[in-house]
Order: structure tokens, then C-alpha cells, then sequence
């Protein structure tokens, strides 16, 4: 009776089997062994079959149901889900070793489960399930390194965009504050030209008080200013503006020390202007002196915002077409823009251009993920404090960039790996090992080559870019 029964329940997998598209076309023969030799599952919603870490050794045939397939790393790591009908876990051919997430039935599942060391004997009886197997795997790889990539580039956007919001609040916040002193300035003026128009001034003392504003407001020092002297200078105005009473002197002092006067001239100012007119003179002088520089103040945030807005549209290559003649320079001032709140932190850079480079053909915007990679994990590698090093130069027919750091080095050991995708010295969540693996891909997909050398102090990325690329390549574009 209990070989009926198991014949029956033979039977019936060897159905679902049939069912599925990896199985649909193996002999009955061969389904018969799979079903007498894999081992049923049954699984509640919500219940955990794989976790994190343990030993990859089971496939896993979902005949019924749904199970989600979630990688460490945080709530936020990718997740793929595998429905009814498909085959997970450990593939033949497979090099995992050890399960990188957690497994959980989404829906009641039903399934069977295939020990890795039946895989020699499965391929054996049924040799068209090799290339399929490969075929699965090859998928595999695609939609891991598709989750992975854009989970990285989404991490690098999150990371530039938090930094570019930062950069930007700076001069927009500056401009705001420039603003509103602007408006008290413009009201200072008003009121004070009220008051000079009340009082009975000649022509010769209008023209004074006028020939005062004008050289105060063009006075721009050769050299920047000692900071004692501009202290002692500060001190001697504030002391003579008390001396003749003059209100809130402690204000106007610094503004006309920072435009060059000295005591001399607001002596010689007083005695064409007359005493009882100084005071609303000096107000009226010092309100359009700050008003100056508040203008320059404003136009300096918003030409800082303009080049962030510029950079990060260059930095994007946005309404431009793929392959361009592209100037490696720009590229590189962009992504050094754009970096700009992590090189703050204490990351001293050093420029070495050749300036007579010419400009090369290349996808401008994936250049910019080349230096965006490498250069910030440079400055990880530096933890924020030290000196990135920025070389360009010619070399026969290509042109050689050199991003170079004073960290502690890449270990001999690691070195060979670096490029190998998933790879990565980082901990869980900082990194997902496809930064420098994409930067190779771009780097070859432009016929050029990438290189590194690493000692401990000085780490060197050496890229090489070809000067006139093959005529297939810009063909295609």
C-alpha cells in the first residue's frame, strides 16, 4: 500500500515537473529519478528556509507558491522574489558556497529540494539540463549585477545630491542674509540723504561729501591687508569718530577701515563738510559703501550657484548626445565640484594638467563616473584628511589621467581582486564591489585601460584613454 503510494506521489511531481519550462521536454525517465530523490518542502507564509551565512548546498524547485530572496545588508538591501514554477538556490556549475541572504515563503509554498551532491548524477541522466543550468545562472549574474549597479548609482546619487544641497545652501543662504542687510542699508541712505538735503550745503561741500563716496568705493587693495593693520587702522577711525561724537562709532569704523581710510581724510572730510554735517555725511557714505559690498556679496552666491548648476548639468552630460568631443579637464573640475562638501572635510588637492591635451571622443558622462568613482574612494581611503593628486598627461597616442592618494594603501593581497565585480574592503551597506568594476568596464569600453599601483602612501590609478577611437565605436554612436 505505501508503494502505491509513493508511486502515486511520484507520479503527481512528475506532473508539476513537466509543468515547469527547465523540465517540460526531459524524459519521464529522468523526471521519475529527480522526483524519487528530491525532497519535499512545505512552507507557511512568512517562514524563513535560508539564512544569511549558511551553507549553499540545496536547489530548490518551487513547484507551488512564492518565496522572497532578500541580501544583507539592511531593509533597504535588494530583494528578488521567485514565483511558482522557477528554480533557485544552489545552481550546478554555481561557485556560491554560502547563502549572502535570508530566504522567506511570501505565500504557502510547496517545493522540492535537490542535495548538490546528486548533481553530478542529474546531469548525467539528463545531459540538457546543463546548458539550461548555465543559461540560469548567466541570467542569475545579469539581474544581480543589474540590482547591484543601480543600487550603487542610486547610493552615489543619494551621496551628491545630499552634498550638493549642501553646497548650494551656503550662497543661497548667504545671498538671503545679503538681502535683508541690503534693505537696511538702502533705508540708512534714504533717511540719511533726508537729512543732508535739510542742512544748507554749498556746492563745493556736496561735491566733497560726493568725491568722498566715489574713492571709498573704488579703493580695492594691491595686497590683502595685514590683519594688525587693518586692527590698529580700525582702532585709530573708532578713536577719532568718538573723539568728534560721532554715534555708533564702533559700526562705521570697521566699514572704513576695510575701504582704506585713514583718520587724515575724515579730518580733512570734516573740515570742508562742517561738524553739524559730518554725521549724516559718514552715515550716508558708510549706508552705500556696505550697499556695494552686499551687491558684490550677493553676485558672488549667485555666480556660486550658477557654477553648481553648471557643473552638475555638465557633470551629467544632460541635452548633449552620448559620444561627444569631450575635454577630460571639464570633466574632471566637475567631478571635483561636485565632491566639493567631501574635500572640505581636509582633503588638500593638487592639480598637475597638461594643458596642451587635446580633447578626446568618449561618452563624457561615463568618464564622470570613472573619476566620481575613484575619487571618492580615494577619499575614503584617506578617511577625509590628506592629499588627492590630480595628473593628466600624454603618452604616444593616448592621454593618461592619474588619480593618486597618501592613504595607507591597498594590501598586496587585495590588489589582483579590485576590479572583480562584487569584490569590496568595505563593511556591510557601504559598499557593493561594483564601483571600480564599473569604472574598468567604461574604461575597456573606450579601448582604453586602467591601472593601479599601491604602496603604503601613495596609491595610484593610471587611466589611459585612447586619442582617436576606433571608427566602429564612434560609428555606433
Amino acid at each position: 500500500m505505501a508503494d502505491d503510494l509513493n508511486t502515486k506521489n511520484a507520479t503527481q511531481l512528475v506532473d508539476q515537473l513537466r509543468k515547469i519550462q527547465i523540465f517540460s521536454d526531459v524524459p519521464v525517465e529522468g523526471l521519475g529519478w529527480l522526483a524519487e530523490r528530491c525532497e519535499e518542502i512545505h512552507l507557511e507564509p512568512g517562514e524563513v528556509f535560508i539564512r544569511s551565512g549558511d551553507p549553499a548546498e540545496n536547489l530548490f524547485i518551487i513547484l507551488k507558491g512564492e518565496i522572497r530572496y532578500q541580501l544583507s545588508g539592511g531593509p533597504d538591501s535588494p530583494v528578488y522574489r521567485v514565483p511558482e514554477g522557477q528554480v533557485t538556490g544552489l545552481l550546478p556549475y554555481s561557485r556560491m558556497t554560502h547563502y549572502r541572504g535570508t530566504g522567506q515563503a511570501v505565500l504557502a509554498t510547496h517545493g522540492l529540494v535537490l542535495h548538490k551532491s546528486l548533481f553530478p548524477e542529474m546531469l548525467q541522466r539528463m545531459p540538457q539540463l546543463g546548458q539550461r543550468f548555465v543559461g540560469l545562472l548567466a541570467d542569475r549574474i545579469r539581474e544581480t549585477t543589474r540590482v547591484e549597479t543601480q543600487r550603487d548609482k542610486m547610493a552615489a546619487l543619494g551621496k551628491i545630491s545630499a552634498g550638493l544641497a549642501h553646497e548650494l545652501n551656503n550662497p543661497a543662504a548667504a545671498a538671503q542674509r545679503a538681502t535683508a542687510n541690503l534693505k537696511e542699508s538702502l533705508e540708512s541712505v534714504r533717511d540719511a540723504s533726508i537729512r543732508l538735503a535739510r542742512h544748507a550745503l554749498s556746492p563745493e561741500q556736496r561735491e566733497t561729501i560726493l568725491r568722498f563716496e566715489r574713492e571709498a568705493g573704488e579703493y580695492r587693495p594691491a595686497i590683502p591687508v595685514d590683519p594688525l593693520a587693518q586692527s590698529d587702522r580700525e582702532e585709530q577711525i573708532a578713536g577719532w569718530l568718538e573723539k568728534h561724537q560721532i554715534p555708533d562709532a564702533w559700526k562705521i569704523a570697521p566699514v572704513l577701515a576695510d575701504v582704506g581710510v585713514e583718520s587724515q581724510r575724515l579730518e580733512s572730510l570734516s573740515a570742508e563738510v562742517g561738524g553739524s554735517v559730518l554725521n549724516d555725511a559718514l552715515i550716508r557714505i558708510v549706508s552705500l559703501i556696505s550697499i556695494a559690498g552686499l551687491i558684490g556679496e550677493i553676485e558672488n552666491s549667485t555666480k556660486r550657484i550658477s557654477d553648481l548648476v553648471r557643473a552638475v548639468k555638465e557633470y551629467s552630460h544632460m541635452d548633449r548626445p552620448a559620444m561627444e568631443v569631450t575635454d577630460v579637464h571639464q570633466g574632471l573640475e566637475n567631478t571635483l565640484t561636485i565632491l566639493g562638501h567631501q574635500l572640505k572635510r581636509g582633503i588638500h588637492v593638487v592639480r598637475e594638467y597638461d594643458k596642451g591635451l587635446p580633447r578626446i571622443c568618449a561618452f563624457g558622462g561615463e568618464l564622470n563616473q570613472v573619476w566620481t568613482n575613484l575619487i571618492d574612494n580615494a577619499i575614503d581611503a584617506m578617511h577625509g584628511q590628506g592629499e588627492l593628486r590630480v595628473r593628466t598627461g600624454r603618452e604616444i597616442d593616448s592621454i593618461v589621467v592619474e588619480i593618486c592618494d597618501n592613504g595607507p594603501g591597498i594590501p598586496a593581497d587585495v590588489l589582483p581582486h579590485i576590479f572583480d565585480p562584487f569584490f569590496t574592503t568595505k563593511g556591510v551597506g557601504e559598499g557593493t564591489g561594483l564601483g571600480l568594476d564599473a569604472a574598468c568596464r567604461i574604461v575597456r569600453n573606450h579601448h582604453g585601460d586602467i591601472r593601479v599601483s599601491s604602496q603604503p602612501g601613495d596609491t595610484r590609478f593610471q587611466i589611459y584613454l585612447p586619442i582617436a577611437q576606433p571608427k566602429d565605436l564612434a560609428e555606433e554612436n
